[in-house]
């Protein structure tokens, strides 16, 4: 079975011609599935069926592998069997229908409400970078953009005596979203200051150069202001996440709150539905009579 395996990878190698990296990937995936081969006492990978090899993933989904790598070593042995069938060693393939457990959903990260205060609310001093930053704090809280869509923002895209912001989103849909007191504020300080850049085109943030900043310049100045006023990472979409938790929690109106997100699909906004009943829970635990725990022993 280990020259089989050999002539496999040497194939992917030589012939289908796979980066080093990638022929790795196979090397560690198919060298699971060998060991598993040999402790089931395996004589050729003929004998490998597939409530054995259901067994296997079974195995290490338990000892905590995730759903991506178990489809990734899934699909390692489906190429290998296309190779050993089409070179007459095997007659079958066990991985065929068989799939990955799913992977649960995990919910995405927040800052709680006094935090985002926190994070918005610490002193801004007077200059170029540091009015531009906090402009970009309030606007991608207060409105729940996107990374891209502030990336994009033109000044076009900005009506602060009507209060809104209008973005391109996914799809290049458009959309207007309210922008709050705090976020004008903001905002209307910043454009102040941003003609001093000379800027290149309508972008309304820019570098001291007068660039539109790009995505991953937006992701390290918010990491950096996460860091200095929460001592924490914070980035773009966790802004987002939670413009869109705290949204829900006062309104309970999830379509509203789907509009403002620019979600196609309601279930996409509905996992903050289980943010929210986390928060409800600690409320109903710290408030409610028969929940709460007694204090002296029994």
């Amino acid at each position: 079975m280990q020259n089989d395996l050999d002539a496999y990878l040497e194939h992917l190698r030589s012939e289908r011609q796979v980066s080093p990296h990638t022929l790795e990937g196979y090397r560690r995936d198919l060298g699971k599935l060998l060991a598993f081969a040999e402790e089931e006492q395996l004589a050729d990978w003929q004998s490998l069926d597939t409530r054995r090899l259901r067994r296997l993933v079974a195995q290490l989904n338990q000892r905590g592998q995730s759903s991506p790598s178990l489809a990734r070593l899934l699909s390692a042995t489906r190429g290998l069997y296309r190779y050993l069938i089409r070179e007459g060693r095997s007659n079958h393939d066990p991985a065929a229908g068989l799939s990955p457990p799913k992977a649960q959903k995990r919910l995405p990260r927040t800052l709680d409400a006094d935090r985002a205060q926190q994070l918005l609310d610490g002193a801004v001093e007077d200059d170029f970078l540091a009015r531009r930053d906090h402009a970009m704090l309030e606007l991608f809280y207060s409105s729940g953009l996107r990374l891209s869509e502030l990336a994009g923002l033109d000044l076009d895209g900005l009506d602060l005596s009507a209060g809104l912001v209008r973005v391109h989103g996914k799809g290049n849909k458009v959309r207007e979203l309210p922008v709050g007191r705090y976020a004008r504020q903001a905002l209307d300080t910043w454009l102040g200051l941003r003609a001093l850049a000379n800027p290149a085109d309508r972008a309304v943030f820019v570098s001291r150069q007068g660039q539109r900043l790009g995505a991953r310049a937006i992701r390290q100045r918010v990491h950096l202001a996460g860091v200095r006023e929460l001592g924490q990472h914070v980035h773009p979409h966790m802004l987002r996440h939670s413009f869109a938790s705290h949204m829900l929690e006062s309104s309970q109106d999830l379509r509203a709150v789907q509009e403002l997100l620019g979600h196609a699909d309601i279930a996409t906004t509905q996992i903050y539905t289980h943010l929210d009943f986390q928060h409800l829970s600690k409320v109903y635990d710290s408030a409610h009579p028969r929940a709460k725990r007694r204090s002296e022993p029994e």
